[in-house]
């Protein structure tokens, strides 16, 4: 495992677990498992907490790359910001398709249909992030 792939999956690592802790603390200690009313917009309480984490463990996230992981990129840092987000928001669609469809259509059990899904927006996001989020110039 090169080195950069091994900083990459322990900022990713350390990124999941703030979610997840932001995510545990919203939904039960914030919201207190109630509705959030923003106006005329009732957000389930999950649903409340998904994006407070996503809020959160997203800066983290790009941050831990951006210094840690891949430190050798010459792009402009709000050019990196804007990547990470596009790919962030791919692999969250990734998701939500992959799990749909080894579920649904190949009737994969859930818990070894996110496994799988897992690792293969893992490996897309790594990719992706290295060749064009934080790309480096020749």
């Amino acid at each position: 495992m090169s080195k950069q792939l091994f900083r990459y999956a322990f900022c990713g690592s350390v990124a999941n677990i703030v979610d997840i802790a932001i995510y545990f603390i919203s939904y039960n200690f914030i919201l207190h498992k109630s509705n959030l009313v923003i106006g005329s917009l009732t957000l389930k309480p999950h649903v409340a907490a998904i994006m407070i984490a996503f809020i959160s463990s997203f800066p983290v996230g790009f941050l831990l790359q951006k210094f840690i992981t891949f430190t050798n990129s010459n792009l402009r840092g709000r050019v990196q910001l804007f990547r990470y987000l596009l790919i962030v928001s791919i692999c969250i669609v990734l998701n939500i398709v992959f799990i749909k469809l080894f579920v649904e259509q190949f009737k994969i059990f859930p818990t070894v249909a996110k496994i799988l899904t897992t690792f293969i927006v893992i490996a897309f996001s790594y990719f992706t992030q290295r060749n064009f989020s934080f790309k480096e110039s020749k």
